[in-house]
């Protein structure tokens, strides 16, 4: 029975969600699995279909959502289908459903002073997802996220001065978790702003490790 994977893109343009998807398209596909990209929320209403997936990896960002699409995607999880994503296209996807937020973990609500310099800490050294990994720089957006403490954190970033919101400074970050939802495992990581983020070996290497995990 082949692994199938659903990469589901669409929302804010601003973060090229369609290189983004082709990019895990295209890794997905070398781990064996059959990879449908699509481009419709409706997608996750198609009951059958998504019960039979090992992992969606959703990239929709500033969005909304209908209550029975919304359903069928938690559904799906709770059967234990795994949901991978990254950065807006995950967790600042649908700002109104708190049931989502509920299921991903977090939401984003900040960037303090936009792209910047910043490190990601390796906080949880053994796990497989981020195992022989070390810590690494990233020139992006710096997310500011509202997240579960009940999330098993393997990553942090640390606020530094900033212009935007000074009093943020010293605050450490959770970037990267995985947890359960019901059935279906859930992983995360708020790196990926542009397809160009996935060019540092690292942050590619993470999500690319996370949606393997998360898959049943």
């Amino acid at each position: 029975m082949s692994k199938k994977a659903l990469i589901n893109w669409g929302g804010w343009n601003g973060h090229e969600p369609d290189k983004c998807a082709e990019i895990f398209r295209a890794v997905l596909a070398n781990e064996g699995f059959e990879v449908r990209v699509v481009n419709d929320l409706n997608v996750y209403t198609e009951t059958e279909y998504m019960e039979s997936l090992s992992v969606i990896v959703p990239i929709w960002t500033m969005s909304e959502i209908k209550n029975e699409q919304l359903k069928g995607l938690m559904d799906a999880v709770t059967s234990g289908v795994g949901l991978a994503g990254w950065h807006g296209g995950m967790c600042d996807s649908f700002r109104i459903q708190t049931g989502y937020q509920f299921m991903t973990g977090g939401q984003w609500v900040a960037h303090p002073d936009g792209i910047v310099d910043y490190t990601v800490n390796i906080t949880k050294r053994n796990d497989p997802i981020v195992k022989g990994i070390a810590d690494f720089k990233m020139h992006s957006e710096q997310y500011y996220l509202h997240t579960d403490p009940g999330n098993d954190v393997l990553a942090t970033t640390t606020f530094g001065d900033n212009k935007e919101a000074p009093w943020v400074k010293g605050t450490v970050m959770p970037v990267v978790w995985k947890r359960q939802w019901a059935k279906g495992r859930v992983f995360y990581s708020a790196l990926g702003h542009v397809a160009k983020d996935f060019e540092v070996p690292e942050a590619k290497e993470i999500q690319r490790r996370g949606i393997l995990w998360a898959a049943r």
